[in-house]
């Protein structure tokens, strides 16, 4: 089988069936569930100071359906996720009427966008190696799927606060004043995060490996 090739089995695949029409159904329908997971996490934002980007649960839904899915379905899930929103359907925070589709993704939140879908592949591969089966290595994984998703959030948010100058002098200066916007008001709600995805999926697997 080429799953024994590529490593162990994730939550996702060791649900249900693995081959056939039944399994392509059962991913439908988790690649469904995935994005309306995300549309709902998006909504829910989490009272912190007042910063540029919203503090909400997309990333703990991100860093979970990758955990859950593996690479190749968390990728499918998170790039049509992006696809739909991209058509310019409200399902991103706080997205409008008058500010959605590719308008939105080039704003504030685009870098993060794009660290959502690097950050679903990273967790695939980690769930790969099992460090989605006990809580401390989970614990690594979201630091990791973390660290994934800030580095492009706060470049594009340091470039869009120079204005897009691109001299160095300038872009260094505005990238402490990123940090201070795009990062630290997200370090308690993402410590949340972080506890609860290493124990709620660790858990799941417990609970699978007694059925």
């Amino acid at each position: 089988m080429a799953l024994a090739m590529t490593g162990r089995m994730t939550l996702a695949e060791s649900i249900g069936p693995l081959e056939g029409r039944e399994a392509q159904t059962k991913n439908v329908l988790l690649v469904a569930a995935g994005i309306v997971l995300l549309t709902v996490a998006a909504q829910i934002k989490l009272p912190v100071p007042p910063s540029p980007v919203a503090v909400n649960l997309g990333t703990f839904a991100v860093l979970t359906i990758g955990a859950a899915y593996g690479p190749r379905l968390g990728l499918t899930t998170i790039l049509l996720y992006m696809a739909i929103g991209a058509l310019g359907f409200d399902i991103f925070q706080s997205s409008t009427a008058e500010m959605n589709g590719l308008s939105y993704m080039m704003g504030t939140t685009g870098g993060y966008l794009v660290g959502y879908v690097l950050a679903v592949g990273a967790m695939g591969l980690l769930a790969r190696r099992g460090w989605d089966r006990s809580p401390l290595k989970m614990v690594g994984a979201m630091l990791i799927g973390n660290a994934v998703i800030y580095l492009p959030g706060l470049a594009w948010l340091a470039f869009l606060i120079a204005g897009g100058m691109h001299q160095p002098e300038v872009y260094g200066s505005v990238f402490n004043q990123a940090l201070a916007w795009g990062a630290l008001p997200f370090l308690v709600g993402d410590a949340m995060k972080l506890a609860l995805a290493a124990l709620l999926v660790p858990a799941a697997w417990k609970l699978l490996g007694r059925k």
